[in-house]
C-alpha cells in the first residue's frame, strides 16, 4: 500500500491581470463596445496603461507544470522568492482555489494556516472560532472540547478566549490559529510564512510542535518560510520554486545552496547607489556607497580580514546618528549586531558621513554573508532600516589544508589552559 498522501500531476494555475469586470452589466457592455472599436478602456485608472495590444500582458502563470509527491510523515519545505508561486500552491492544496490544468490528489484531513486570521470570523470569540474551525474539519463537539484547554494553553490567550477575535492583535491571531490547526489532529498541516508575525518564543514553540506532529504522530507537514534556519531545522526534504516552476527537489542543505546561488542575491564587493536610478533611503538617511575590501592581500578570505565602509547622507538636523551593522549568514544566523554613534554637524542639514567597521583576520569563516543596516537617532528613534542591502563572500584559499576546514560561522582565537 502506498504511503503517498499528496500527488500532484502537471499542475498549472493561470490568473488574469487587471479588472475582470466593471461591476455592472452596463459597465461591462460599455467596456466591450470600446474594445471592439479599438478604443481605450473607459474604466482605466488615471495613469494606468492600456494593455489591450500586448498579447502577453493579459494573463500570468502563477504555477507551471508542477509534479510532486509527498509521503506520509514527511516534512516538506517550500522556498522561493516573493511571487514564485509558493502561496498559490498551498491554496490549491488547501482547496481555497482550483488549478487551471493538472490534478491534485490528497489523502486525509488538511489544516491550513495561510495568512493571519485564516478561517476566523471576526465577530465570534476565540472559543467560538475554535469550535467553528473544528466543525469545518469534520470533528464533533466532544472531540473539540477534549482539545480545548490544550489549544488555549499553547496559544497563550486564555485571558482573551471569550473576546471577539476582531480585537486580537496579529500575533494573537497567529498563535490561536496555529494552535487550532496543530491540535485538531490533521493528517496534513500546511503552514505559510505567517509564523514570522509571532514572537521568537512562539516561533520556537510552533516549530517544536510541527516536529512533534511529524515525528511523534507520523503526520505530514508542508512548511513555507524565508527563514533558512527554520527550514534547515524542521524539514527533511525541500523544493524550490521560481516564476511558478520547480527548479529543485531534494535534500535540504543542497536545496538551500541551490536557491542562494540561483540569483537570489548579488555577490559583490562595491556598490554605489545612483542618485536617480536606485536611491536607497528616505527623508532622513540616504545611502551613497557600501564597500567591503580585504585588510591584507587582494581578495577577501579567512586570513585577510576585512573592512566594511558605509558612505551615507544625513538629512536630520541637531541629532546624533546611530549607524548599526547586522551581519548574518544566508540561512539567517546572526553573526553580530554592532553600531557606532556619530555626532553630526549641527550647522548643516545635509552632511555626508563615512564610517568603517574593521573585522580582523581569522574571525569570519568561509561562506556568504549579508548586511542589514539600521540608522537611529540618539539610540531612541528609528530613522531608516534596510535588510539585505549588501552581500559578500569570504573565501577559503587553503582548500588543501585540513586545519582550515572547520564548521561554524566564526573562528575565535581561544586561549586554552591545561590545568591538570
Amino acid at each position: 500500500m502506498s504511503n503517498t498522501v499528496i500527488k500532484i500531476d502537471s499542475l498549472s494555475k493561470q490568473y488574469r491581470l487587471g479588472t475582470v469586470g466593471a461591476g455592472t452589466l452596463r459597465g461591462d457592455f460599455q467596456r466591450w463596445t470600446h474594445k471592439i472599436r479599438g478604443k481605450e478602456d473607459p474604466f482605466l485608472k488615471i495613469g494606468q496603461e492600456n494593455d489591450l495590444y500586448k498579447a502577453e500582458g493579459e494573463y500570468v502563470w502563477a504555477l507551471k507544470d508542477i509534479n510532486l509527491e509527498v509521503q506520509e510523515g514527511e516534512v516538506l519545505g517550500i522556498i522561493g522568492k516573493n511571487g514564485a508561486g509558493k502561496s498559490t500552491l498551498l491554496k490549491i492544496l488547501s482547496r481555497v482555489t482550483g488549478p487551471t490544468t493538472g490534478s491534485v490528489n490528497v489523502k486525509g484531513r488538511i489544516a491550513s494556516l495561510l495568512e493571519v486570521g485564516t478561517g476566523f470570523h471576526p465577530e465570534l470569540t476565540g472559543r467560538e472560532n475554535i469550535f467553528l474551525n473544528g466543525a469545518i474539519m469534520g470533528m464533533d463537539k466532544s472531540e473539540i472540547k477534549s482539545k480545548l484547554d490544550e489549544i488555549v494553553e499553547f496559544a497563550g490567550v486564555r485571558k482573551y478566549i471569550d473576546t471577539p477575535v476582531k480585537r486580537y492583535s496579529s500575533g494573537m491571531h497567529v498563535r490561536l490559529a496555529f494552535s487550532v490547526a496543530a491540535h485538531l489532529e490533521p493528517d496534513i498541516l500546511i503552514v505559510d510564512e505567517v509564523l514570522a508575525v509571532g514572537d521568537a518564543e512562539f516561533q520556537k514553540k510552533a516549530i517544536g510542535k510541527m516536529q512533534d506532529i511529524s515525528k511523534g504522530k507520523g503526520r505530514t507537514v508542508l512548511f513555507v518560510s524565508h527563514n533558512m534556519a527554520a527550514i534547515k531545522g524542521l524539514c527533511n526534504r525541500l523544493i524550490c520554486l521560481e516564476n511558478g516552476a520547480k527548479f529543485y527537489e531534494g535534500t535540504v542543505v543542497e536545496g538551500i545552496n541551490e536557491y542562494l546561488q540561483n540569483g537570489n542575491s548579488e555577490i559583490t564587493t562595491d556598490r554605489i547607489f545612483s542618485q536617480t536610478d536606485n536611491i536607497i533611503g528616505n527623508e532622513n538617511i540616504q545611502l551613497h556607497r557600501i564597500k567591503v575590501e580585504p585588510l591584507n592581500g587582494d581578495q577577501i578570505d579567512i586570513e585577510s580580514g576585512l573592512k566594511i565602509m558605509i558612505d551615507f547622507y544625513n538629512f536630520k538636523e541637531n541629532s546624533n546618528i546611530d549607524c548599526t551593522i547586522e551581519l548574518s549568514t544566508f540561512d539567517e544566523t546572526i553573526v553580530f549586531h554592532q553600531g557606532v554613534v556619530i555626532t553630526t554637524n549641527r550647522d548643516s542639514k545635509r552632511k555626508n558621513y563615512i564610517v568603517e567597521a574593521i573585522i580582523l583576520s581569522n574571525i569570519l569563516n568561509s561562506g556568504r554573508y549579508k548586511i542589514k543596516l539600521i540608522f537611529g537617532e540618539s539610540q531612541r528613534y528609528l530613522l531608516f532600516m534596510k535588510e539585505d542591502v549588501f552581500t559578500f563572500e569570504v573565501r577559503n584559499t587553503h582548500q588543501g589544508v585540513n586545519f582550515h576546514k572547520v564548521p561554524g560561522v566564526i573562528r575565535p582565537n581561544i586561549e586554552w589552559k591545561i590545568c591538570q
